[in-house]
């Protein structure tokens, strides 16, 4: 995947959040767990629970009925069930080694930091502000911040536009981890950073992206890298 547009250094930069900045997977998986349990469901293992992430809540027990066999007619008790552990689940949940650093660098270098994620905003705010991620980012659109979800590209552009990036090809970067994140990204479109240590699916090599990253460290070189091209 080529570089989309010219840019000029500083310019707007936007992360994903579950997968990309942090490692929630435990957290989400726990509250699942809660959830079936009380409903006299077997546990699902966090392996299986972390392929199921990245949709957004709605995807996420769409995705959990099916494998279970619970009557769909559940799903409505089932979600507010889990949203209401989910909604300030922190304890088990981690940020990437390196990935607050890379944020700082980025920002002290005055890029503008923008967050476009599938998680709904409660626990997207809750998750900020529990590892003080608040103050580096100046713009959010979450899951439920529009009808619409990644990899739709209506978020993420809702998101450049706060960051004053518009138009048909914004002058940004969208650094993501999944198949939701890229899509979006050549959907916008804006060069795209993946970040190999979350949540995808499928094989790097079939994702669209500009480069590819396994260390946060790597990430304020491949900024510049991108944005000098």
């Amino acid at each position: 995947m080529e570089s989309l547009v010219n840019m000029s250094s500083p310019c707007p930069i936007v992360f994903d959040l579950d997968g990309t900045l942090i490692d929630s997977a435990p957290d989400i998986h726990a509250c699942v767990n809660i959830v079936l349990r009380q409903n006299h469901v077997p546990p699902l293992s966090l392996q299986r629970v972390r392929s199921f992430i990245g949709g957004g809540v709605e995807l996420l027990w769409s995705r959990v009925i099916a494998a279970t066999g619970i009557d769909p007619v559940h799903r409505p008790m089932l979600i507010a069930a889990f949203m209401a552990r989910y909604h300030d689940a922190t304890a088990l949940t981690r940020v990437f080694p390196g990935a607050i650093e890379a944020m700082g660098r980025l920002a002290d270098a005055g890029h503008p930091l923008g967050l476009c994620t599938n998680k709904p905003m409660g626990p997207t705010r809750t998750i900020l502000e529990h590892f003080g991620l608040s103050g580096m980012i100046s713009a959010v659109i979450a899951g439920d911040s529009l009808p619409q979800r990644k990899p739709d590209p209506a978020p993420l552009r809702a998101v450049l536009d706060l960051l004053g990036a518009s138009g048909p090809k914004p002058a940004a970067i969208y650094v993501g981890d999944s198949e939701f994140d890229a899509d979006c990204a050549v959907a916008v479109p804006v060069p795209f950073l993946l970040f190999t240590g979350g949540y995808r699916l499928k094989p790097v090599d079939q994702l669209p992206h500009l480069a590819a990253f396994q260390s946060f460290e790597q990430l304020p070189e491949l900024v510049m890298e991108t944005v000098t091209a």
